[in-house]
């Protein structure tokens, strides 16, 4: 299936280094060496030498990455954390957040090189940016500070994620 590449997205192909710029950023990507990328126009087509199921792995990988810095660099990826609990928050400091989930300090994150952090109000936060591996990657480190416990349901969890609760203790009869 080939990568349709938008209007405004311009994308290259030197040796083995696929690149891709657009109105969002610029990303590379090393093509491995035993699958084939061909530019044709306004379309990515990628290519497998067998189908061995390792060449049929490798040839699905490299198109979603080809296809994901094509997305990328059009219109960005981003994703939406909440902070649930009496007393959490998050604040924008620099270029990047202060934390608040209930611990005896505040927690500093800095934004990593590519993402961006926003702070809507104090108990959202939006990772967006080009590199969709960046910014999910730094979603799970912002979420793993204080992932949501199965009891109260507090901590930061994702928009839109379901957080199976527990019972918990009763008391004796």
């Amino acid at each position: 299936m080939p990568v349709e590449v938008p209007k405004g997205v311009d994308v290259a192909l030197k040796g083995r280094t696929f690149s891709a710029k657009g109105p969002k950023g610029e990303l590379s990507l090393e093509i491995h060496p035993e699958i084939e990328v061909k530019v044709e126009g306004a379309t990515v087509k990628v290519h497998r030498p067998s189908d061995q199921p390792r060449h049929k792995a490798l040839h699905g990988l490299v198109r979603s990455l080809v296809a994901n810095m094509v997305m990328g660099v059009d219109e960005g990826f981003s994703k939406t954390l909440e902070i649930i609990g009496v007393g959490y928050r998050a604040d924008p400091s620099g270029d990047g957040l202060r934390i608040l989930v209930g611990y005896s300090h505040p927690i500093d994150y800095p934004a990593p090189e590519g993402v961006t952090l926003e702070c809507p109000n104090q108990t959202t936060i939006v990772v967006s940016g080009a590199d969709k591996q960046k910014v999910g990657q730094a979603a799970a480190e912002i979420r793993s500070f204080r992932p949501p416990e199965p009891y109260k349901g507090k901590g930061i969890r994702y928009r839109g994620e379901q957080v199976r609760r527990k019972a918990g203790k009763t008391a004796g009869a």
